[in-house]
């Protein structure tokens, strides 16, 4: 199918309104239809089991965190998986299984467990409880950490095709492995995702720093870097209380970070090459993004070989989706994307 042309104002016309979608082609109204035959109904309630574990990759240990309603039983039928990728800034339980004392629901492993999936997130290298080593941990790094990452994953699930979600730097590290692996990705959603990084007004301010980053591994990480995360494209959009929740959960590891994401997505980009990416995606944006802009990820999208594919653009949200104030929108959106049902009608 030949993707309908729109313009730059009926994609904005779109945001501002409401979430708009992109399905195989055409700008559609998002959520009415898709709860309606996507079983995305609210999350259920049960007891989460949760357990930790270590991949290698070489001499490198990666700490994994899986939860699930009920312990896994040998006889039961498995769970879809759903993979969870962290960013540039955050490792994986800051990012996805954050609690927030006095607030609804913040965790995201919590959500797609009672959703019904089997999640799993991991602390790629020189992040959270992973080693530290002298690489910069870059997104081929990453990639690598996934592949070790789904190996254990398979042999713990029986599961040998999962779902994978990545969030900024998270979803390029989960578009190369997707093109590495196209064989290991059930469907795939690349949230606030920068393809090229055109006109993207928070990657021109940070490519200030490109001299830096390439001649050093690691970077700040403090407090107010923490803070900036949530208010940096538009305060409001997150609560702020959860910044020093965030900052506290994280900063046990350290105030250094490793650049290779950010040098990667100031000088480096493309790094997923939409051709190469053959499972069905799902593109995320925030209406206020600093980083991932429409027409950027309009060229991806545009790009991409399967025709189920879907644009979604997430009102009252900026680059941080998954902590958000509008969080149980994009849980929503994801989850519809995740369990669409299969199509009848396949004339290639």
């Amino acid at each position: 199918m030949l993707m309908r042309k729109l313009s730059r104002r009926s994609i904005v016309t779109g945001a501002m309104t409401g979430a708009g979608i992109f399905a195989g082609g055409s700008l559609l109204p998002e959520l009415g239809k898709a709860a309606s035959v996507g079983a995305a109904a609210a999350p259920g309630k049960g007891n989460i089991w949760s357990a930790e574990y270590t991949a290698k990759k070489g001499s490198v240990s990666l700490v994994m965190y899986r939860k699930r309603v009920g312990a896994p039983a040998s006889g039961q039928s498995t769970l879809p998986v759903l993979f969870l990728v962290h960013g540039s800034s955050l490792s994986a339980r800051t990012s996805y299984d954050l609690a927030v004392p006095g607030r609804e629901e913040y965790s995201m492993m919590n959500a797609f467990a009672r959703y019904g999936y089997d999640v799993w997130t991991m602390d790629h290298e020189n992040y959270g409880k992973s080693s530290r080593t002298s690489s910069n941990s870059d997104i081929a790094s990453g990639a690598e950490d996934l592949k070790v990452g789904m190996e254990l994953v398979a042999k713990e699930t029986g599961r040998n095709k999962v779902h994978v979600f990545g969030e900024s730097s998270g979803g390029l590290r989960a578009g190369v492995y997707a093109m590495n692996h196209p064989e290991k990705i059930d469907r795939l959603v690349l949230a606030a995702f920068t393809y090229k990084g055109d006109a993207s007004p928070t990657l021109t301010k940070r490519a200030e720093q490109l001299p830096y980053y390439r001649t050093h591994n690691m970077r700040l990480r403090d407090r107010e870097m923490i803070r900036s995360i949530y208010t940096r494209d538009k305060p409001g959009t997150t609560d702020p209380s959860i910044a020093d929740v965030a900052a506290d959960m994280e900063l046990k590891f350290g105030d250094q970070v490793p650049t290779g994401t950010y040098l990667d997505m100031t000088a480096n980009l493309p790094v997923v090459d939409p051709l190469k990416v053959l499972a069905p995606v799902m593109l995320l944006r925030g209406e206020y993004d600093g980083i991932a802009t429409i027409d950027d990820l309009t060229d991806f999208f545009k790009r991409l070989p399967s025709g189920d594919r879907q644009f979604t653009i997430l009102p009252g949200a900026a680059h941080s989706l998954i902590t958000n104030i509008n969080r149980k929108q994009t849980w929503h959106t994801v989850h519809s994307f995740l369990s669409m049902p299969a199509s009848a009608v396949n004339l290639s």
